[in-house]
C-alpha cells in the first residue's frame, strides 16, 4: 500500500465495513447458480480494486495544505486624475408664484448668490425681471456646485417672444435681450361640457388661454354665463408655441367648432395681405360682433336689467338700467367694442369708471372699478377686448362688482337682449382663397369628429 500510517488508518474501518458487504452478497450468489455466482465475483472483485485504488490515488487534506502557498503581489495603481469641478453645473426650471420676489426666485433656483442679486438690482437690462414678475411664468438657470448663477433665462412680457438673458463670465455678470429660439406646434383636440369651459379644457389638457379665446370668438352668439349646457361639445385647432420643447404660451386658434344646445357654431381665422386677421363662418361671414355681450370673461350676473329692483345700499326701489357682474376684486374689464375713451374718472354712486364711445351713437359704461388700465385718458382709443380697467367696489356698491351699461342715442337698452350690430364680411374678391383655406381647416375639424367616433367605437 502506498497510504500513510495516519491516511491507513483513517481508511481501514471503511475498507472492512465495504468487504462485509461484499462478502455477504457473494454468499448470497453461491448459494444461487453457478453462472451467476462467478460473474458476481468478478464484478465485487472489480468494485473492491475500484475502492481501494480511490482511497489510494486521493490526496489527504494535510498534503493539499502542504501543496498550497499563499503568494502576495503588489499591484502597481494609479494614481486618481485629479477633478476640476469648475464646470460642473445643474439646470433647473420654476414657475414663479403669487408674491415672488427675485431673491425668492433665485433661491428656489438653487442660486446661492449675493453678487448676482446685486447685480440684478442695479442693472438697467435686467430691471423688467423686477417689475414681470408673472405667476406661471417658467424660469430656468443653470447653476454651479456651490450655488454660484451661472445663466439665467427669464422671459419678458410683451408678446413678442424675447427673453432677458442673465451670464456670467471671466469678466462678471451680464444681462441682454435676446429673441427666444422658438418652434410651433398645430395641436387638435375636443372636448365634452360637464359642469364648465374651463372644466372641460382641463379634462383634455387644452390650456386656460384656448379656453378664453373660445369664449372671445363665440361670445357674441353664446352667452357662456347662462346658456352653458351639460352636453354641448367643442372640437379646436391651436397653435403650441415651445422653446426647446418646453411649453411657452398658446398661439391663436385657427379654427373652431361649438355646439351648444344643438346648435352648431363653427369659426376659421383668416389674415389677409396685409397683415390683419380675423374670425370668419366656413361662408366668409364676420364672425366678430360689434359688441362683446359681456365686459368680463367669465363671471355670474348678480342683477339683471329691470325697470324696478330694491337697491341694496340705497334700500329702496328704483330701475336699474345696466347689468352686474359678480367678480373678484382685480377681475380684468375689458372694452366690448372699438371705440374712443369718453370719460375716466371718479362719478358719483358710479365710483370709478369708464365711458366709452363707439360709432357715434353708441355709449359703454363700465362701474364701480377699482382701478384703471395704466395709460388710459379721455381720447384714448381701444380696441374691442383691450383691459380698460379692474373690478372693485367703489361708489354705491355692496359689494365688489362690475356694473355694464349699454345706451343707444344715450338711451339705455338690455346688452343682454337686443340685437348685436356684425362686423363687416369680408371682401368678394377675398372670398376664393378664403374659401379653399376654410375647406381645408373644417376637414380636419372632420377629422376630430371622425377620431372620437373611433374611440367610441
Amino acid at each position: 500500500m502506498l497510504h500513510s500510517p495516519d491516511l491507513q488508518g483513517r481508511i481501514n474501518p471503511c475498507v472492512n465495513i465495504e468487504k462485509s458487504r461484499i462478502l455477504t452478497q457473494l454468499q448470497t450468489y453461491r448459494d444461487a447458480k453457478p453462472g451467476p455466482f462467478w460473474a458476481a465475483v468478478g464484478i465485487a472483485g472489480i468494485s473492491m480494486f475500484g475502492m481501494v485504488a480511490a482511497f489510494g490515488t486521493a490526496p489527504s487534506t494535510l498534503e493539499l495544505q502542504g501543496l498550497q502557498q499563499a503568494v502576495v503581489e503588489s499591484l502597481s495603481i494609479p494614481p486618481p486624475k485629479s477633478v476640476d469641478t469648475t464646470e460642473e453645473s445643474y439646470v433647473r426650471e420654476e414657475r414663479i408664484q403669487n408674491g415672488e420676489t427675485v431673491s425668492s426666485l433665485l433661491s428656489r433656483l438653487g442660486a446661492q448668490d449675493p453678487a448676482a442679486l446685486t447685480f440684478l438690482q442695479t442693472n438697467a437690462t435686467a430691471q423688467p425681471m423686477f417689475r414681470q414678475l408673472s405667476p406661471g411664468k417658467t424660469v430656468t438657470a443653470r447653476v454651479g456646485p456651490q450655488g454660484e448663477l451661472r445663466s439665467l433665462i427669464f422671459p419678458l412680457n410683451g408678446g413678442k417672444d424675447r427673453a432677458l438673458y442673465v451670464e456670467h463670465n471671466d469678466s462678471g455678470f451680464s444681462a441682454t435681450e435676446k429673441t427666444l429660439n422658438l418652434e410651433t406646434q398645430v395641436l387638435q383636440k375636443s372636448a365634452e361640457i360637464r359642469y364648465s369651459l374651463f372644466g372641460a379644457t382641463d379634462a383634455a389638457g387644452i390650456p386656460d388661454a384656448v379656453a378664453t379665446q373660445l369664449a372671445d370668438i363665440f361670445g357674441g352668439d353664446i352667452d357662456f354665463h347662462r346658456d352653458l349646457r351639460k352636453g354641448d361639445r367643442f372640437s379646436v385647432i391651436y397653435e403650441s408655441v415651445h422653446h426647446f420643447g418646453k411649453f411657452v404660451r398658446t398661439g391663436p386658434i385657427l379654427a373652431a367648432e361649438f355646439i351648444n344646445a344643438g346648435r352648431t357654431y363653427r369659426a376659421v381665422w383668416y389674415e389677409g395681405e396685409e397683415g390683419q386677421g380675423g374670425y370668419y363662418t366656413p361662408e366668409g361671414k364676420n364672425i366678430r360682433k360689434a359688441f362683446l355681450r359681456s365686459p368680463l370673461e367669465f363671471s355670474r350676473v348678480t342683477s339683471g336689467f329691470t325697470s324696478a329692483r330694491f337697491h341694496p345700499v340705497l334700500q329702496k326701489w328704483r330701475a336699474h338700467k345696466g347689468t352686474d357682474y359678480g367678480a373678484p376684486v382685480g377681475t380684468r374689464v375689458k372694452s366690448t367694442s372699438d371705440g374712443v375713451v369718453d370719460f375716466v374718472g371718479v362719478q358719483g354712486g358710479y365710483g370709478k369708471v369708464v365711458i366709452l364711445r363707439h360709432q357715434s351713437r353708441y355709449t359703454t359704461l363700465y362701474g364701480h372699478l377699482s382701478g384703471f388700465a395704466q395709460g388710459l385718458h379721455k381720447g384714448s382709443r381701444v380696441s374691442q377686448g383691450d383691459v380698460i380697467g379692474y373690478v372693485g367696489a367703489t361708489g354705491l356698491a355692496s359689494g365688489p362688482h362690475l356694473h355694464y351699461e349699454f345706451r343707444i342715442n344715450d338711451v339705455h337698452q338690455n346688452p343682454l337682449a337686443i340685437a348685436l350690430p356684425s362686423a363687416p364680411p369680408l371682401a368678394e374678391q377675398r372670398m376664393p382663397k378664403f374659401r379653399e383655406y376654410s375647406s381645408s381647416q373644417m376637414g380636419r375639424i372632420e377629422m376630430i369628429h371622425n377620431s372620437n367616433l373611433a374611440l367610441l367605437d
